[in-house]
């Protein structure tokens, strides 16, 4: 094999390896500490979007409450998202504006066609055998 080849296959390895396989080993190992760590009293919230307050951590399980009814769900570990409550993503400058009175254009009712029936009704019915369904009628 030319030497060339070589190299630009052990670029190419290397590409792989720093951009994808790395990057992913260290968010699988986060999430792993994240999980492992996680004890009675923390707020979580699950992959499916479930908030709640854990009470009770199993070997592979958590059993989480969710409201202040004492309702309680029992997930399994690899379940959770992130700690504490997850946020939304939308910056909150893009919130709508509100239209202040004084700048809303009020629209005026649209006039009934008048014109337009009038000059239906004048115009005598031809039928040239052409149906009603021809587009060129």
């Amino acid at each position: 094999m030319d030497p060339t080849t070589i190299l630009m296959l052990v670029v190419l390895v290397a590409v792989f390896y720093f951009m994808i396989i790395r990057p992913e080993n260290k968010r699988k190992k986060a999430a792993e500490q994240l999980r492992s760590g996680l004890k009675k009293g923390d707020k979580l919230t699950t992959i499916g979007g479930i908030v709640g307050n854990i009470v009770q951590v199993n070997d592979d399980t958590i059993i989480i409450e969710t409201s202040d009814d004492r309702v309680r769900v029992e997930i399994t570990k690899w379940a959770v998202s992130t700690t504490g409550v997850q946020t939304s993503t939308d910056p909150k400058d893009q919130k709508k504006q509100k239209v202040k009175p004084s700048d809303e254009v009020p629209e005026e009712p649209a006039a009934p066609a008048v014109e337009e029936k009038a000059a239906e009704e004048e115009k005598p019915a031809e039928d040239d055998g052409k149906k009603s369904w021809d587009p060129e009628v």
